[in-house]
């Protein structure tokens, strides 16, 4: 059996992408950008929420296509992706035949991108996609290549949920600053969005959570232009199917120290 099965619901030529747009004031919602991105979404056991999210986001309009890898799901979140597939002509439908975590579905999903603009979408509903204009505009403004979403710059709902993982989440943020020297307050976020000749030129090794500490610290060495914009986050818990755990922020660590000591 083939590690990597895929379902189109149509075919997606990089020559029919849409141009980038020339310089403009920066967007005050999602019906002011026109269709432009390509978003990714991992996709592991969420058929409580897969089918919810996956509708959002294709009724955003700057979304020109939505790439979906599933990777490996046992619980029904496969079968249920390709009857949306099936709906959905926006929809490019992967699936990974082995477990192979969040990065290895992100490294297939970027691959297959044909838009100007790639962004990061996770498969739940903490990450509200009706945001992506934030994430857009200092792109499509002609200021930024990267864009990092932060949960803690303020502007935003912010549901409060564990004392330690936000913690961890600012000690792994001021240890990646410190070897990048970049300025961010939210490396660990989901959201992200990319210029994607910039995204494809770059290897992702990591196949599970490294994903954030790796890319964050191979965009930092290119010089590219990043900016920070402020986003709502609507957290789960672990009964609600929150995946990450203690164990990633060790190897996040250790991917912070990897990737930016190795030259």
């Amino acid at each position: 059996m083939n590690a990597l099965t895929r379902q189109e619901s149509r075919m997606h030529n990089p020559s029919t992408a849409t141009s980038m747009a020339p310089a403009q004031a920066m967007p005050a919602n999602n019906d002011q950008v026109a269709p432009c991105a390509s978003a990714v979404m991992p996709a592991y056991n969420e058929v409580a929420t897969i089918a919810n999210i996956t509708e959002v986001v294709l009724a955003q309009r700057p979304v020109r296509e939505l790439i979906i890898v599933d990777d490996c799901s046992t619980d029904g979140t496969w079968e249920v992706l390709q009857a949306l597939a099936d709906q959905h002509p926006k929809i490019a439908l992967y699936r990974h035949e082995v477990n192979r975590g969040k990065g290895a579905a992100l490294r297939t999903g970027i691959e297959h991108a044909t838009s100007d603009i790639v962004l990061v979408q996770d498969a739940d509903l903490e990450y509200d996609p009706s945001e992506y204009y934030r994430l857009l505009g200092p792109i499509l403004a002609g200021k930024a290549d990267v864009v990092y979403g932060s949960r803690f710059l303020g502007g935003g709902a912010h549901r409060v949920l564990y004392y330690w993982h936000s913690l961890g989440n600012r000690f792994l943020t001021e240890l990646s600053n410190m070897l990048t020297d970049l300025n961010l307050t939210d490396m660990e976020t989901c959201y992200k969005a990319f210029r994607r000749e910039l995204i494809q030129g770059i290897a992702i090794e990591e196949n599970r959570f490294g994903f954030e500490p790796e890319i964050t610290a191979k965009v930092s060495q290119k010089r590219a232009r990043v900016y920070e914009v402020p986003i709502s986050y609507y957290g789960r818990t672990y009964e609600d199917g929150k995946k990450i755990g203690w164990r990633d922020g060790f190897r996040a660590i250790w991917c912070i120290a990897k990737y930016n000591l190795r030259r």
